[in-house]
């Protein structure tokens, strides 16, 4: 595919995810080769054009009117990495045009150099060009200089061209009015010969500065343009009619660009809307369910289309499980037995555990009183995690002493290891015998649930059989519990009504850490026994179908992305 076919086929193009940029990028690297637009044999060739220029040059530097700035060295060969047409000619910035440097004074803010108040001399700052500019052109500062502060400056006219050269780099414009002083994050190209080039089209080919850049600062600590590296900037210099022509494409393509951005933009806004208010309608209904289950047919029919992106899943998989453990997602069944008598029986069991511990039961228990409870089915209740659980925290490594380097029985589980709702088994640490000796009673089973109590706050999730009986860092807890399904209970503690408790717990504190009386004092919906498991069952399917289309919706993204990539790398090889 050719570039001129590529581009009759640009609007299909652009549907691939985050497509714009490239093809902006594209555009521009289709202009600055001679691709954009065809040649004009009648065109005056490039090679007149700089002639007169350097001619020009060199009178203006006899009559001092501007600086001599040392020879460029020719264009070797291979050095501009594409074919030009025949009648552009290879040169560098700093054959045609002269390169200086802003400068800033200082110290900043100096009252002496630096104005409260508006003055002829505009103090122009990387960020004035998101703020102040509008079609190629700054039209405003947001700071100003004294007259002082301008002599310790560099002083420009209006219409000058300058370049960010640090920071954001590469990103030109134009002074909109007159007395603009650059600080030295930018650089500027007083001597233009507006009458042989065309200042847009150096606009145009400013933009592809960052990539030079970037191949000319592989060791450098930090990425920047500096006046002797833009000096020898190589480049292929159009007739300048050519020049014309190529801005007018440009400025055609970018329009579009702009349009097909705003379209993508706007799908996007009414997809997320629709799944925004999709989603609320299925948290939403309760007393109609065949509306419910009308809605719910609805969505699951379009799950492709309202899920788009990574972050629409995560959005859906927590739908579910608050659906879940509101009594939403599956029917009740009337024949099992009611939850309160499963909490009368729990209970029971709780209080067997604790005097087969030796455990004290809690005393200073935070109850919580939820705003927003929704309402559950008549064969569900309330309960506190204090009425069915003992919650007891692990413990810090003895002062002074370090994890094991050698691998050892003892895993030390930490917060960073718990992730997704398990614990992972990479990057894990370990305690030698004797110090997990002295730490011994705390330790996790794979009955229990974790949560995490201070830097990430409220994260539960299940032990698997890997880490059974191994040491539980001092900033997790584990909640230790019988005639429970441990699913059930995980999904319950990570929906959003109980982790808006666990929000509420500790928004008050500086550093912010749940004590174990608050977990215990937290409220969740308990369904009957069987139906803990029917729900487990049907949020494991449906989590599984998210899954599934988690990574169609990843290989779909990463295959429209080397297409295009690959699609604009043949188009600019052609």
């Amino acid at each position: 595919m050719n570039p001129a076919q590529l581009l009759s086929h640009f609007d299909r193009i652009s549907n691939a995810p985050d497509a714009i940029l490239p093809l902006r990028q594209f555009i521009l690297d289709l202009a600055v080769r001679g691709k954009l637009v065809e040649q004009d044999l009648n065109d005056e060739p490039a090679a007149e054009l700089l002639k007169r220029i350097q001619a020009e040059k060199a009178q203006l530097v006899m009559e001092g009117k501007i600086k001599a700035q040392e020879p460029q060295p020719p264009i070797a060969d291979g050095e501009i990495e594409y074919g030009l047409p025949t009648n552009w000619k290879p040169t560098r910035i700093g054959d045609l045009l002269t390169v200086i440097r802003g400068a800033s004074p200082r110290p900043k803010g100096d009252p002496k150099y630096f104005s409260a108040e508006r003055t002829p001399y505009h103090w122009i700052k990387i960020s004035d060009i998101r703020k102040h500019s509008k079609d190629r052109t700054l039209y405003d500062t947001d700071e100003f200089l004294t007259k002082a502060g301008m002599e310790k400056s560099v002083l420009l006219p209006k219409g000058t061209l300058v370049v960010t050269n640090s920071a954001t780099i590469g990103v030109p414009i134009f002074l909109g009015f007159e007395g603009g002083c650059v600080h030295d994050g930018y650089l500027a190209f007083p001597y233009f010969p507006a009458s042989e080039l065309s200042q847009d089209f150096f606009f145009v080919l400013f933009q592809t500065l960052q990539s030079y850049a970037v191949k000319k600062a592989r060791g450098m600590a930090q990425l920047n343009l500096n006046t002797g590296l833009v000096r020898k900037f190589p480049l292929g210099l159009p007739p300048l009619a050519e020049q014309q022509r190529i801005v007018a494409k440009v400025d055609e393509l970018m329009a579009l660009c702009d349009r097909l951005e705003a379209a993508q933009t706007e799908r996007e806004s009414r997809r997320v809307r629709l799944a925004a208010a999709s989603l609320q309608r299925l948290t939403q209904l309760t007393e109609d369910t065949l509306a419910f289950q009308d809605h719910a047919r609805f969505y699951f029919s379009h799950l492709p289309r309202l899920t788009t992106r990574p972050e629409h899943i995560k959005q859906l998989r927590q739908t579910i499980l608050n659906l879940a453990v509101s009594g939403k997602l599956v029917p009740q069944d009337p024949n099992d037995e009611p939850a309160s008598k499963l909490l009368e029986n729990i209970k029971k069991q709780k209080l067997q555990m604790l005097l087969e511990k030796g455990i004290r039961k809690e005393q200073d228990v935070e109850y919580s009183a939820p705003a927003n409870a929704s309402e559950i089915p008549t064969n569900w209740v309330c309960a506190h995690v204090d009425d069915v659980a003992i919650v007891q925290g692990g413990k810090r490594l003895p002062k002074g002493v370090a994890f094991s380097k050698e691998t050892t029985d003892h895993i030390y589980i930490r917060v960073t290891d718990m992730k997704n709702g398990t614990i992972s088994p990479d990057r894990l640490h370990y305690i030698e015998p004797k110090i997990q000796h002295s730490i011994a009673r705390y330790t996790i089973n794979k009955e229990d649930l974790y949560i995490t109590i201070a830097g990430t706050i409220g994260q539960v999730g299940r032990v698997p059989d890997f880490f059974d009986g191994h040491n539980l860092t001092e900033n997790a807890a584990k909640i230790v519990f019988r005639g429970l399904d441990t699913n059930y209970l995980c999904m319950a503690l990570s929906s959003d009504w109980v982790q808006q408790q666990f929000k509420d717990k500790t928004k008050q504190m500086a550093q912010p850490k749940l004590a174990l009386k608050r977990i215990l004092g937290v409220k969740f919906h308990l369904p009957p026994l069987v139906e803990q498991r029917r729900i487990v069952t049907k949020v494991d399917e449906l989590m599984a179908l998210f899954d599934r289309l988690e990574a169609q919706l990843t290989n779909t993204q990463t295959e429209s992305r080397r297409f295009l990539e690959a699609t604009l790398h043949h188009a600019l090889s052609a």
